[in-house]
């Protein structure tokens, strides 16, 4: 997993006054919190940051007026609902070797079974706990030959060593339906039997 380095800064000014000013700096406010330590008010660089977060739950490192060097991982982003810039960023601390919560992309690979099958992601993301310095990035789940009706459970993902599921094990994440067509057509055929019965 990929580790990016950001320079931050601590921020003293709050309040949506400051943090316009800090986007026209082209930087974003931030907030530093965990392990039972007061939140730090960061300001953060616009252009890096927004490069970073492009990795689902990427570790940064962050060195903080130069003087304090912290790992953390994104928690909360907002972005702009019109324009996507980067509003504000919650970042969670971390350490070496800790466990965390988080949510990681469910990928799929293989074709359905023929007959216009539609595959529906129940989860589009898998929580797990894994070590703060090892998330996945990813996993994938081969759908190959799978029929209408089947479904993929969390418990028959295989994750990566050291990382464990956070959902229950019975948890849907995919299941593949029948396409309407075909719905459709079974739908008139039990239609007409009645009427030919009839």
């Amino acid at each position: 997993m990929s580790e990016v380095k950001l320079t931050a800064e601590t921020r003293t000014e709050f309040g949506k006054g400051a943090a316009r000013r800090i986007r026209r700096d082209s930087k974003v406010p931030g907030v530093l919190y965990g392990h039972g330590s007061d939140p730090l008010h960061l300001t953060l660089p616009g252009h890096d940051l927004l490069l970073a977060l492009r990795t689902p739950n990427v570790l940064i490192s962050l060195d903080i007026d130069g003087k304090t060097n912290e790992l953390a991982i994104p928690k909360s982003v907002q972005r702009d609902p019109i324009k996507g810039f980067l509003e504000h960023v919650d970042l969670q601390l971390v350490k070496r070797g800790e466990k965390v919560t988080v949510e990681i992309p469910v990928h799929t690979e293989g074709e359905l079974a023929p007959g216009g099958n539609l595959l529906e992601h129940v989860l589009n993301a898998l929580p797990v706990e894994t070590e703060a310095t090892h998330i996945p990035e990813a996993v994938t789940v081969s759908v190959e030959g799978l029929e209408a009706g089947a479904s993929v459970l969390a418990k028959d993902i295989t994750l990566p060593k050291g990382t464990t599921l956070a959902v229950e094990e019975d948890t849907v994440v995919l299941q593949v339906l029948a396409s309407q067509a075909e719905e459709a057509a079974e739908g008139e055929e039990a239609a007409g039997e009645e009427v030919a019965e009839a």
